[in-house]
């Protein structure tokens, strides 16, 4: 653990950091973990339920506001993931790829317009959000399935044939649904990928920035927090996150805290990001 923890400080001092793959949780400074420590409030049982019973509303609200405008287009996708950029399925088929919260498709649409040969489906629990992926230039219902689901309390079968799905992806989604729902969203999502189908993931990590940022109030327990307008955001141990999906019958084939940088050289100001970011496998034989 002594090494861990000197990786993780050598990392966090680094003013030259990009992006830095590791498997330590960031070392916090005194005041930090002194922060953390005196931030016991949590949200009480009432209010937590209501966040959970309005998900769907705060995040339609979310995109009322934002349209398509907040997130930018995730071109890195195909580097960070080798699989998502193998052209091909088994036999040369084009392969099915299942994108769970694709909010408004700025995950998938990028890799469409690469010309990467894949069929789509793509659900979101907010309805507009669905609606401005159907609007989206590229949109093809010969290549894109989008629908409305919320993954927590309904199947996907409805949508999408059970063992049919090559790549199921969670792009900073899962840190979003409520603790005890992850396991059971995590299942269905398992039903649907084929023997050996894998699932992709980049959600936010312990210690993040932005999990430091949160006033007192807004906690719902250890690493979970509400923001400002009602969404969720959980921020995950690698043990946390390897847990849930072993739970949900997965295997761990590869997960790694993803530490970067953001400078703002306007008000230099240098921002420590981590992520957790991660591939799970169906077992073959399941």
């Amino acid at each position: 653990m002594a090494e861990c923890a000197d990786n993780a400080a050598q990392i966090t001092q680094s003013s030259k950091l990009k992006d830095e793959a590791v498997t330590c949780p960031r070392q916090l400074t005194d005041e930090e973990q002194i922060a953390l420590a005196k931030d016991t409030r949590v949200v009480s049982d009432f209010r937590r339920q209501k966040f959970e019973q309005d998900a769907k509303k705060h995040w339609d609200l979310f995109y009322k506001r934002n349209q398509t405008k907040f997130f930018k287009d995730r071109h890195w996708t195909s580097r960070e993931f080798s699989e998502l950029a193998n052209e091909k399925g088994d036999g040369g088929s084009r392969r099915v790829l299942l994108e769970v919260g694709c909010g408004v498709g700025n995950f998938f649409y990028p890799l469409l317009e690469d010309g990467l040969n894949f069929f789509v489906h793509a659900c979101d629990l907010s309805p507009r959000a669905i609606q401005f992926v159907k609007e989206h230039s590229l949109y093809n219902a010969g290549s894109v399935n989008a629908f409305p689901c919320d993954v927590t309390k309904e199947d996907l079968g409805d949508h999408v044939a059970e063992g049919s799905v090559d790549i199921a992806t969670l792009i900073f989604v899962l840190s979003a649904m409520e603790l005890d729902t992850m396991v059971v969203a995590l299942q269905r999502i398992w039903k649907v990928l084929k023997p050996g189908g894998v699932c992709l993931l980049r959600d936010y990590g312990l210690y993040d920035h932005a999990m430091l940022r949160f006033a007192p109030g807004h906690k719902l327990e250890d690493n979970f927090y509400v923001r400002q307008d009602g969404t969720r955001a959980y921020y995950f141990s690698l043990e946390k996150l390897a847990s849930l999906f072993v739970s949900a019958g997965f295997e761990v084939a590869g997960n790694e805290y993803v530490y970067r940088e953001t400078v703002n050289r306007k008000e230099g100001l240098c921002v420590p990001r981590i992520f957790v970011q991660a591939k799970f496998k169906r077992p073959s034989g399941a």
